[in-house]
């Protein structure tokens, strides 16, 4: 896997962006080399930034993520409401350049925190030998974002890339017109984001998992590092025998034979794209659908040089094999690539009566929804 210098998406002012969207309160706090100053307010949200900053412009967002040299820290932290009173939550952050820059950053945050009141903060580091201090001072807590993830390089020849899948995974992202599928990177328009979310329902309903919410969907699309891609599958192509009858549109069946059976979403960054979300139609399983999706997606972020795929989240190489994310991992890992490990999500206890209270009432709201389901 080729080493990128980046920033977490989820800690740039893009990634703020989503979450105005989403009505969230926010705070950005960063720290160049040369200057620093003050914490800042923002109108909408709350948001605080040091004025000197190299990494506040909010222009270009999708290609703000390369580390600056003179970036000591980077934190975009969001704040959560609990009637107990709030938490920070900063995902896959800090993001600090050099460990040195840990001491700084985190006396920067916990002056921000006091100011608010904050139970806890918690962080997730990708890079925790930079975060060390801050680590030392934190406690595991359950796993937000994914501690381990596959990431595929992008970097030697296609050729290569499709010598070093499984083989049966190199045949279908080779052959997968042959079935009667085409995939296509398609316009962020409600009827298509409905498509994807009508996919993701399904999966979940059938799995018996909570999907994404829609308002949280949209929101995710309608940003400018995200890209849309939809299979098509190609009825009049298909034996009568061999597919239930659907026809995509029923007023006028004769209109197209095409229909939509998968649908997946993905984020870019300057030098890496992201599988985010991702459904299919369980009636059309058997069609190589999310497969396909993946292997034009590989191949577009190849031809816009970006150097790494990461697929977004495996099943720890240690687990069972009835581990829920088994099936999917087995499925990602056949395209080639590597495994990567972050720290994962730990929280620094500020509050610590408050924080026991937090988790014994998350505990009985979990222990409620059991019951009550």
């Amino acid at each position: 896997m080729k080493n990128v210098s980046e920033i977490p998406l989820q800690q740039t002012k893009a990634w703020e962006k989503l979450q105005q969207d989403l009505h969230e309160t926010t705070f950005f706090l960063s720290e160049n080399a040369k200057s620093t100053s003050s914490p800042r307010k923002n109108s909408n949200t709350t948001s605080a930034s040091s004025e000197n900053s190299d990494t506040t412009s909010t222009q270009n967002q999708n290609q703000k993520t390369t580390i600056p040299p003179s970036v000591n820290y980077q934190m975009l932290i969001i704040k959560k409401s609990t009637p107990l009173g709030p938490y920070f939550y900063l995902p896959y952050g800090p993001y600090i350049s050099q460990k040195t820059a840990g001491k700084s950053a985190y006396n920067a945050i916990l002056a921000l925190a006091e100011h608010e009141n904050a139970i806890f903060i918690r962080i997730e580091p990708k890079m925790p030998e930079n975060a060390a201090y801050w680590l030392e001072r934190a406690k595991k807590s359950k796993d937000l974002s994914p501690k381990e993830t596959w990431i595929l390089d992008l970097t030697p020849p296609l050729e290569t890339l499709y010598r070093d899948m499984k083989q049966n995974t190199r045949n279908l992202a080779r052959n997968y017109p042959k079935k009667g599928l085409t995939v296509k990177k398609v316009a962020k328009t409600p009827e298509n984001c409905q498509i994807l979310y009508h996919f993701l329902q399904t999966v979940a309903k059938n799995n018996h998992f909570n999907h994404i919410e829609e308002k949280t969907l949209l929101a995710e699309i309608n940003q400018p590092f995200s890209s849309l891609y939809i299979a098509y599958l190609d009825l009049s192509k298909i034996a009568p025998d061999s597919t239930p009858l659907k026809t995509a549109n029923t007023e006028n069946p004769s209109k197209t034979s095409k229909i939509p059976i998968a649908a997946s979403l993905f984020f870019d960054t300057e030098k890496t794209r992201f599988y985010m979300q991702s459904g299919t139609d369980p009636d059309y399983h058997k069609f190589p659908a999310t497969l396909a999706i993946l292997s034009e997606a590989i191949k577009d972020a190849k031809a816009k040089n970006l150097e790494n795929f990461d697929f977004w989240g495996i099943a720890p190489e240690n687990a069972k094999k009835n581990h829920p994310w088994a099936g999917f991992t087995k499925f990602k890992k056949s395209f080639g690539g590597t495994e990567v490990d972050y720290a994962g999500t730990h929280d620094i206890i500020l509050k610590p009566a408050k924080y026991r209270l937090y988790h014994l009432f998350r505990q009985l709201n979990l222990l409620k929804r059991k019951i009550f389901h």
